[in-house]
C-alpha cells in the first residue's frame, strides 16, 4: 500500500514569517502534500490587486492538493482572482479562502487528514 505524502505543518506564523514543520521558513509559502517552498509571486505576476492567479494554486494541485487554503493577508489586503475561484470549481477542488491567522488555523487542521495545499502571505 502507499503511503500519502503529508503536507507539513505551520509551526508558527508572524508578520514577514511563517515557519513549516519541514524545517522552512518562509516571507510566503507554498504548502502541498510532500512539502513546501517559497510562494514567489514574481514567478506569475501576483499582485494584492487582483490577486492570486490560477497560476498560483495549479502547482499545488498538480503536487495532489485535493483541499486548498489561500489567505488574504492579516489585514486582508490581498484578492483572489475570480479565474483563480472558477479554476478551483473546474479541477473540483475545494477551497477556503481566508485572513492569514484563520487560513493557518483551517490548514493546521485539515492537512493530516486530506491533501492539502496552502498559499500563505505573512503580511497585508
Amino acid at each position: 500500500m502507499a503511503t500519502k505524502k503529508e503536507s507539513p505543518k505551520i509551526n508558527s506564523i508572524k508578520w514577514g514569517n511563517i515557519k513549516t514543520s519541514d524545517g522552512n521558513v518562509y516571507k510566503d509559502a507554498k504548502l502541498f502534500p510532500g512539502g513546501s517552498r517559497e510562494w514567489d509571486w514574481n514567478e506569475t505576476g501576483t499582485h494584492h490587486t487582483p490577486g492570486i492567479q490560477p497560476a498560483d494554486v495549479e502547482e499545488l494541485i498538480t503536487k495532489g492538493a485535493q483541499t486548498v487554503v489561500l489567505s488574504k493577508g492579516f489585514y486582508k489586503r490581498l484578492g483572489v482572482c475570480e479565474e483563480t475561484t472558477d479554476f478551483l470549481k473546474e479541477k473540483g477542488v475545494n477551497f477556503y479562502i481566508l485572513e492569514t491567522e484563520k487560513a493557518v488555523e483551517k490548514y493546521n487542521g485539515i492537512h493530516k487528514e486530506k491533501p492539502t495545499g496552502a498559499l500563505i502571505h505573512s503580511t497585508c
